[in-house]
């Protein structure tokens, strides 16, 4: 165990590379092609207006991904330092104060996104023909940021204590879940 814990302090940089950029690596990839499957269905299945609603929309998200992954690679980084200092006690304080973050930030982003909505997507340019799409879009996205925010950022902390291949296993989980569970988007628009 004592070996697992300190993998990082004694392993060779190069293995280390290997072993924390691959399953992070496929983990973006898979993610990223479930974005672009998901753009091909969605034109498809509802046209060109809602490629351009989900466009709109995807600017919040990023915003709101942004912060989650500040948080997380934060939580992740002190983290590894304390664990470098042998202090475990002060490591978990840190990632416990990386998790409530997380979730106060996710929240009051949630609550700010859905009383600002309409005038959110007007400042990410959405015309008259996609307003309509693109708040019911919106809604739905933005009740699920949380979920995506505190995903994303235990994702930083998970690999950071060692785990890349758990890490990668959850984001590619995420995101079949996503693609399986989903709402049926042309069920909104």
């Amino acid at each position: 165990m004592e070996k697992e814990e300190n993998i990082l302090g004694t392993e060779k940089i190069g293995k280390l590379i290997k072993k924390f950029s691959i399953p992070c690596i496929i983990s973006l990839l898979v993610n990223s092609l479930y974005n672009i499957v998901d753009q091909i269905f969605i034109g498809r299945g509802v046209g060109y207006l809602g490629n351009g609603a989900t466009n709109v929309v995807f600017p919040l998200t990023m915003i709101c991904l942004a912060f989650a992954l500040m948080i997380g690679d934060g939580a992740s980084s002190y983290l590894s330092l304390k664990l470098g200092e042998k202090k475990k006690e002060e490591a978990a304080k840190g990632v416990g104060n990386g998790i409530i973050l997380s979730l106060i930030i996710s929240i009051v982003l949630c609550a700010i996104s859905l009383i600002f909505l309409p005038q959110l997507l007007n400042l990410f340019g959405c015309t008259d023909n996609l307003r309509h799409y693109a708040t019911q879009y919106g809604k739905i996205i933005v009740i699920g940021l949380p979920f995506m925010m505190i995903g994303t950022a235990l994702n930083s902390i998970i690999r950071a204590d060692g785990s890349p291949k758990y890490a990668m296993t959850t984001m590619v989980l995420r995101s079949s879940f996503k693609y399986n569970f989903r709402p049926n988007i042309y069920f909104y628009f």
